[in-house]
């Protein structure tokens, strides 16, 4: 039986780890909301916003650049925004969604 050589794949896609992390933290962030481990969801959540706009910046996918500046703005736990509400906890899954989208759109040719 001859086996197959595999072919490389031409693209990786670097953003998609912290995409996926950062999606993980914004699903359980609903849970996490009334204690003092939101503050932890906004550093994790604002930090991989920023290294994810840097992806997408290597990639040249300028389109993301704004949506994860606005995503570290939002969720910044430097001076957070006193959200409130069910608007508040249903962003959270929102932005993991767009995490998980853009980690997964987000790609550079390999050299």
């Amino acid at each position: 039986m001859m086996v197959k050589p595999r072919t490389p794949s031409v693209y990786q896609r670097n953003a998609f780890a912290p995409a996926l992390l950062a999606a993980a933290v914004l699903f359980l962030a609903p849970v996490l909301m009334d204690g003092d481990w939101f503050t932890l969801v906004l550093y994790v959540v604002a930090i991989f916003a920023v290294i994810v706009a840097w992806f997408a910046i290597q990639a040249r996918h300028w389109w993301w650049v704004p949506v994860f500046v606005a995503i570290a703005v939002i969720w910044n736990p430097v001076f957070p925004f006193p959200f409130t509400g069910p608007a508040w906890t249903a962003a959270q899954p929102v932005a993991a969604a767009v995490f998980l989208v853009a980690g997964a759109m987000i790609k550079v040719r390999r050299p």
